[in-house]
């Protein structure tokens, strides 16, 4: 399928899960006319601690559809910035503007007019006022060199049909010694491209998966350094949630 084509269907899979939560879609983001992504304890909101999620809007929990945590590995700490690559109904920034406290700022990018509007309206109702949701997509970050000091994302690289492109972005708008802490779903290095499309589709986080070894080189050739990927928990045959962490270099220009 050509690129253009599966990121529309990635918009209207995700619109509609959108439409889901506030209830304007009738049909839900299970509707037999969206090739959904399974949510069960490999997926979404089971991957975070109740006392983590509890404090958050119903609405920014419900909207989870990610593969882990990625909080767990970015260590936030008071004052940082934070960007969030396709965030969704707004739980990672929600939870990122929380830990980085009131001299700190975080941002989310989507390129879903829905989620946009579902996550602003989180926002709204947590009281966020060190957040901001921006449109655009991944692989063109709206935002300017070195803006941010941590990124995040959680199972959405893999939705990208350009993953080169997702990774120069991440580390162009990161500033010298900035790090990454990415929750995706990785493939073992012994599954084929053939065999990941067999096991799901690429709305399902499944078939546009980059194996453990292309992510590391991806990210190398990216710029960043001390680069890992750890498998955290199965999600397909020899496809795994996975976090993935990586610095870019103090002194390097964008």
């Amino acid at each position: 399928m050509p690129s253009d084509d599966l990121r529309e269907e990635v918009r209207a899979r995700y619109a509609a899960a959108a439409r889901s939560v506030t209830g304007a879609d009738t049909e839900g983001c299970c509707a037999p006319a969206v090739d959904a992504l399974e949510v069960d304890d490999r997926f979404g909101a089971a991957l975070y601690d109740a006392g983590t999620s509890a404090q958050l809007p119903a609405e920014a929990v419900l909207a989870s559809l990610g593969c882990g945590n990625p909080l767990v590995v970015a260590d936030l700490r008071p004052g940082e910035r934070v960007l969030d690559l396709g965030s969704g109904g707004g739980i990672d920034v929600l939870l990122s503007a929380r830990r980085v406290g009131p001299t700190g700022f975080a941002y989310g990018v989507d390129m879903t007019a829905e989620m946009l509007d579902l996550a602003r309206a989180n926002a709204a109702r947590a009281g966020a006022r060190n957040v901001e949701f921006l449109a655009g997509t991944i692989e063109e970050l709206p935002l300017p060199d070195a803006a941010v000091d941590v990124v995040i994302s959680n199972c959405v690289v893999n939705l990208s049909t350009d993953k080169p492109a997702v990774l120069a972005e991440t580390f162009r708008v990161l500033a010298p010694g900035g790090r990454i802490g990415i929750s995706d779903v990785v493939a073992e290095d012994h599954v084929t491209p053939e065999q990941r499309a067999e096991r799901g589709s690429y709305v399902g986080c499944i078939a546009g998966a980059l194996s453990r070894s292309e992510y590391l080189t991806g990210l190398t050739a990216a710029g960043f350094v001390d680069a890992s990927v750890t498998f955290t928990h199965e999600v397909a045959d020899g496809l795994h949630g996975a976090v993935v962490a990586a610095t870019k270099p103090a002194g390097t220009a964008s």
